[in-house]
């Protein structure tokens, strides 16, 4: 059964353009992942500064892998250009994760 998480990021509107380039150059971090299944970033429209980060996951254990492997990789590599070897300045001021089970779907008809 496949598995869904949502990253909750609150971000200030003066950090929204450095998050997404961040996500955009971390895209291959978590396509070839195995038992990767989707990813989508989310940016708010109205009403509140919270980003959502939606992957889905073939199973629990898939997405655990990510997060200790090529997940933490990522985050500890900095990847946002800060010279001397620092670590760049987190975009999101918080980070809750949501997690869900998939029951039910369904896509556009005849498809």
């Amino acid at each position: 059964m496949s598995v869904v998480k949502i990253n909750v990021l609150t971000v200030p509107q003066e950090q929204r353009e450095t998050l997404e380039k961040r996500f955009a150059s971390r895209a291959h971090a978590v396509e070839s992942s195995d038992g990767f299944e989707w990813f989508e970033l989310l940016r708010p429209v109205e009403g509140t500064d919270d980003y959502l980060v939606y992957t889905r996951w073939r199973d629990e254990a898939s997405f655990q892998a990510w997060m200790e492997g090529p997940m933490k990789a990522a985050h500890q590599g900095g990847g946002g250009g800060a010279e001397g070897g620092e670590r760049p300045k987190p975009a999101a001021g918080g980070s809750t994760v949501w997690s869900f089970e998939v029951v039910q779907q369904t896509g556009p008809a005849g498809a």
